[in-house]
């Protein structure tokens, strides 16, 4: 079997061009390929279609897709086979022998039967029925060849002129149901539908009945169609319908794992590649799509094995992506080895962007790379990426990532991942999956029982820290911190076990231990705060808050301990806080003693002169606002220039928005139209 008859036609017009009528006469010349009809009216959607008057009986042809057309001129010998496409059109050339008898104008048409086709009829049934007529009285019965040959298909109430069939858009013509007005053989006019609705619901609905009307083939073929249009949800409902009709078709098999491929279904797509290579082990065009999924998927052996399936020359271009891919998967075991995780995230990110771009593995070792490296935000974001777990095939179920199956490693890193996020029980499941999957490997063995050892010193100590048990509970958080020592949730939780025993000192380090594993972690953040608040160091105090206040600006707690903070760094200064109040809200000036008082209270007042309907006053009115909520010990006013003139006449104020500093009664600066960067820099500076 050729590999050119298992591609699919490039176009519609190559089709069309494949089953034209080439007619020759008796001296070898070719003819017009044009309808030989007269003009008729045809009342009805659809006609019953005769032939030619003439008094000899006429052997019909068989029914089946791609017959219909028009024979011209004397005796005709003409030949179709397919051609070769990116979707398959797989089966053995066809050849339709239709030899046409001058005088008696008959049309015996013989045609080899394909592998792979349902045959619901046998010969001698018309290609189209009137629904009135069983199968053997058409057969037999004689027929009127007054009008036209078997395949001229009219539109009701339209005149079919000489070479109108060439002129008319393309549009597909289907066989019904049985379902509507005109029983078995209607035609369903403009175009085929798809699942959501048109006419293919009404075909298919009769796939199976009265004979198996539906053609596979002509499914396969629209199928294609949809395919090449990148519709490939329909193309797979209509690849399901032609399998549901010949399963045994290995060339339905490959297209539907096209399909499933364009919709990123890959291990579906490989299980249907599967099992196409089981009903034709030589189908080489399966192999290739083998090759390419397997690479997609990272599975660079099983890759190698299909695309040089039994001596075939490979894609150049497919081999050249499985080298980078294995070059760029090489580099990355070596560096997960010496622990290099910085070129781990390299050469992983080279591996998927060489050709391995699907691999749930490389997208796992992004992620435990990143957790290496303490990105832990990104880590668990890229954790997030991984599809939801499905079993492998039975064919790569085996191969190995870094050592260990490559199913156990995904679980291996989730269960890292979750146990540094303190997630603790999703990581004992996970970690519990990677072992049952492969209980051989020591590695997974090791992070199996660190992840039980550390759930059940997590678990001791939260009871022991609860029943006010604080030093005992240090000793249990510090027995799971053996088993993982980069374990955040552990250090803040023995962190708050040294503030409740007056040990700030103590609960400062591993506060640090946290925020350097996770540097976003809040609960380390504030207890970190507050013990530098015991410890009066109220620099280091008011930063962390400051921190907390950006990742928490609607925590009304946080913001009051800042004020408090900033307050106590204020005294510890010898500055004047007597008068200092919890601020929050832009204090709105309306006249000049109303100024004065403001700007002479104790601290740092930032005054924001604006105007009605000034666009630069509107935009950066709004980070005013949250200025104010997040520097509570610093006093924030606004001045309308225009209803206070006398106030902006006195600070000489000519253009908006302008901001000015006042400490203490003292201008220590002034900015005019200041961008947010410098604006929120001048806030803090002079707020400390």
């Amino acid at each position: 079997m050729s590999n050119s008859n298992r591609e699919f036609d490039s176009s519609l017009n190559d089709r069309f061009r494949s089953t034209a009528l080439t007619c020759t006469n008796d001296k070898g010349g070719v003819e017009d390929n044009k309808p030989d009809f007269k003009e008729l009216d045809l009342g009805s959607p659809v006609s019953p279609l005769r032939l030619a008057n003439r008094n000899s009986n006429v052997p019909t042809p068989s029914s089946s897709s791609g017959s219909s057309g028009s024979v011209c001129g004397k005796n005709a010998i003409v030949k179709t086979s397919s051609h070769s496409g990116e979707i398959e059109s797989r089966h053995s050339p066809t050849t339709t022998t239709v030899t046409v008898n001058e005088t008696t104008g008959s049309v015996p048409v013989h045609r080899n039967s394909r592998p792979g086709h349902v045959r619901s009829h046998s010969a001698g049934v018309p290609l189209i029925y009137s629904g009135n007529s069983s199968s053997s009285s058409s057969a037999n019965s004689p027929v009127n060849l007054n009008a036209l040959p078997t395949g001229n298909i009219c539109p009701s109430g339209k005149l079919l002129k000489t070479g109108m069939a060439h002129k008319s858009p393309a549009r597909y013509d289907v066989l019904g149901s049985g379902t509507g007005n005109y029983g078995h053989g209607s035609i369903m006019r403009g175009g085929v539908g798809t699942k959501s609705g048109g006419n293919l619901n009404e075909v298919l609905s009769g796939a199976g009945k009265s004979g198996n009307l539906v053609d596979p083939e002509e499914l396969k073929r629209v199928g294609n169609e949809k395919y090449k249009r990148g519709n490939f949800l329909d193309a797979l409902y209509l690849y399901d319908k032609a399998i549901a009709i010949s399963p045994d078709n290995a060339a339905y098999r490959s297209n539907r794992a096209a399909a499933l491929t364009g919709l990123g279904r890959f291990m579906e797509a490989v299980r249907e590649c599967e099992e196409a290579v089981r009903l034709d082990p030589g189908y080489f065009r399966a192999h290739q799509r083998l090759a390419s999924l397997h690479l997609k998927l990272g599975h660079v052996e099983i890759a190698r094995k299909h695309i040089s399936f039994q001596g075939q020359h490979p894609d150049s271009t497919e081999l050249q992506k499985l080298q980078a891919v294995e070059r760029h998967l090489n580099r990355c075991t070596d560096s997960r080895r010496i622990g290099d995780w910085k070129n781990v995230l390299r050469e992983c990110d080279a591996a998927i962007a060489a050709g391995a771009e699907s691999s749930p593995q490389l997208l796992a070792c992004r992620a435990e790379a990143l957790l290496k490296l303490h990105q832990l935000d990104d880590t668990d974001s890229c954790l997030g990426k991984i599809p939801k777990f499905e079993p492998s095939p039975a064919s790569f179920s085996q191969t190995k990532f870094f050592g260990m199956l490559s199913d156990a490693y995904i679980f291996f890193v989730r269960a890292q991942v979750e146990m540094a996020l303190g997630r603790f029980e999703n990581a004992a499941s996970a970690a519990e999956k990677a072992g049952l999957i492969d209980h051989r490997n020591a590695e997974v063995a090791v992070m199996l029982n660190n992840v039980r050892l550390v759930a059940r010193a997590r678990a001791r100590g939260n009871d022991l820290f609860n029943s006010g048990k604080y030093a005992e509970a240090c000793s249990a958080y510090g027995e799971g911190l053996k088993s993982d020592t980069s374990n955040s949730v552990l250090h803040c939780n023995r962190a708050v076990c040294w503030s409740k025993l007056g040990n700030w000192e103590r609960s400062v380090e591993d506060c640090n231990q946290a925020l350097k594993i996770q540097p976003k972690y809040t609960k380390a953040l504030r207890r970190r705060a507050a013990s530098y608040g015991k410890l009066e160091r109220w620099l280091e105090s008011v930063r962390d808050y400051e921190s907390l206040r950006r990742e928490l600006p609607t925590d009304n707690e946080v913001a009051e301990a800042l004020f408090h903070a900033q307050v106590a760094l204020k005294k510890s200064r010898g500055e004047e806080v007597s008068n200092l109040k919890f601020g929050g809200e832009v204090e709105e000036i309306m006249g000049a003693d109303q100024f004065k008082a403001a700007i002479s209270l104790p601290g740092v007042s930032i005054v924001f002169f604006k105007a009605v309907s000034n666009q630069q006053c509107d935009q950066i009115s709004p980070f005013v606002d949250t200025l104010c909520v997040q520097y509570p010990s610093v006093n924030f006013l606004k001045v309308d220039v225009g209803e206070s003139a006398s106030v902006a006449n006195t600070e000489a104020v000519r253009i908006v928005p302008t901001f000015k500093i006042y400490k203490n009664g003292h201008r220590v600066k002034e900015m005019i139209c200041p961008s947010h960067q410098v604006l929120e820099y001048s806030v803090r500076h002079y707020s400390l």
